[in-house]
């Protein structure tokens, strides 16, 4: 199974990420966690606007995105019972409603709406939380409460509550939920103090372009332009200088963009100091008078 993209080069400071123009910085990237991000961001693109309701789901879906991806590791760690068992529930729980296409040659169940679906996938992660125990309880106990966010937002909270005391993934990962949903609420002196403890973690397993992009929003709705302008400038800076192992300059990843579009209405002339790498040309392809 893939492993988890090695991590980047580590932040000493929480809000300042050095900047080495003088040096191609390499990145390491993993196209699990490359998807995650996309599929964070274009979830809040897609709903941003639509009401606190779709803001709740948006919530969960964004931390469902990112378990789905991380769902594999933690399954090296737990037995195969276990493994089966949560397999299962995630199945269930990104299945197909008939209201969107079918992928091709899928066999399995197709829900009537997302509802009937998610209220599967909460039943199936609760009866593997009942069953078994930790590690798996635990992982069980948060897709249950994640899933259940989409639905009954009041009796999801005090479960991730609880859970996102916890260390490890677990703890992690429930309080990147919180903090969303405290921003969705306008709560968001807990909303930055949820990321930024997030930020403090050597190992936050999300991103941590991710947690900062997420952080610098928060600081933009609290009026803090400048604190946001410097995070939106760091994570966008620090991917435009990126290199691959053979030293070319990487796409930048959508965090990044959107980072960079934040930058330009906060702070344009700050913004022109970053340079957008060009795409690379499909293979095959000559480049305009070659």
């Amino acid at each position: 199974m893939q492993k988890m993209a090695r991590k980047k080069r580590q932040i000493p400071e929480q809000f300042k990420m050095p900047v080495q123009a003088d040096k191609p910085k390499i990145v390491y990237e993993d196209n699990i966690q490359s998807n995650v991000n996309r599929r964070v961001e274009d979830y809040g693109r897609k709903f941003e606007g639509k009401g606190k309701n779709i803001l709740y789901a948006l919530a969960a879906l964004a931390v469902l995105a990112t378990l789905f991806a991380i769902f594999y590791t933690w399954n090296q760690r737990s037995d195969t019972a276990g493994q089966t068992a949560l397999g299962k529930g995630i199945e269930t729980m990104t299945a197909p409603v008939k209201t969107q296409p079918t992928p091709a040659n899928f066999t399995g169940k197709v829900y009537n709406n997302e509802r009937e679906r998610t209220e599967a996938a909460i039943n199936e992660f609760q009866t593997v939380a009942d069953k078994f125990g930790s590690p798996v309880k635990e992982k069980a106990r948060y897709f249950a409460a994640v899933n259940r966010l989409k639905l009954d937002r009041a009796a999801a909270l005090p479960e991730l509550e609880e859970l996102s005391k916890m260390n490890g993934e677990v703890g992690t990962l429930t309080k990147f939920a919180l903090a969303q949903v405290k921003s969705d609420e306008g709560k968001f002196d807990e909303a930055a103090a949820l990321y930024e403890s997030l930020i403090a973690l050597e190992d936050p397993i999300l991103a941590k372009e991710t947690i900062n992009l997420e952080l610098a929003k928060v600081y933009e709705k609290q009026g803090k332009k400048a604190e946001a302008a410097v995070l939106f400038y760091n994570i966008a800076k620090t991917a435009s200088e990126s290199k691959d192992l053979e030293g070319k300059p990487i796409p930048m990843p959508p965090a990044a963009t959107e980072a960079l579009d934040k930058l330009k209405q906060l702070d344009p002339e700050k913004a022109k100091e970053i340079t957008v790498p060009e795409a690379p040309l499909p293979p095959g392809l000559l480049p305009a008078g070659g």
